[in-house]
């Protein structure tokens, strides 16, 4: 499971707590506030009437470029998560094609997303199952049926 977020939604620092080098550290207001007065842009949300092509762009060139079978998609206003199955393919090599498949759909002059991702990989399927109903649930909370894109495959195991 990939996690993005969008540029400035979530600082070093923050109140909800901070990922580093996969390690989590507590909120911290000085280092928060430093990291804003560095950013040259205002925090980047989606529009909601957005969400949806945003996911689009994403699943068509993960599965037109990388030849990845997406097992959980949703795109939320500052963030995104998607499940893909096993690949040849490195995490790295798929999320820069996400994110370079929102740059190129929004072709906007500023920046979309924070530099890094988390990444939770799943090795057995109660594991994958469970990221996948975390991913879908947030589509439900947002009205969409679990799977919204036609390119998300049912996981079977």
């Amino acid at each position: 499971m990939v996690t993005m977020t969008t540029y400035g939604t979530w600082l070093r620092g923050d109140a909800r707590g901070w990922v580093n080098d996969g390690r989590i550290y507590p909120a911290d207001p000085c280092l928060e506030s430093a990291d804003r007065a560095r950013m040259k842009h205002s925090p980047l949300v989606f529009p909601a009437i957005q969400l949806l092509s945003i996911g689009t762009a994403i699943g068509e060139s993960l599965q037109t470029r990388l030849d990845q079978r997406i097992l959980a998609m949703t795109i939320q206003t500052w963030h995104v998560h998607f499940v893909v199955s096993d690949s040849d393919r490195t995490i790295a090599e798929v999320v820069k094609c996400a994110k370079d498949a929102v740059r190129y759909y929004l072709r906007i002059g500023r920046p979309i997303w924070t530099d890094s991702y988390d990444k939770r990989y799943c090795f057995d399927a109660q594991s994958l199952r469970s990221r996948i109903e975390y991913v879908e649930r947030h589509n439900v909370e947002r009205g969409l049926p679990a799977r919204p894109w036609p390119f998300v495959m049912p996981f079977d195991a």
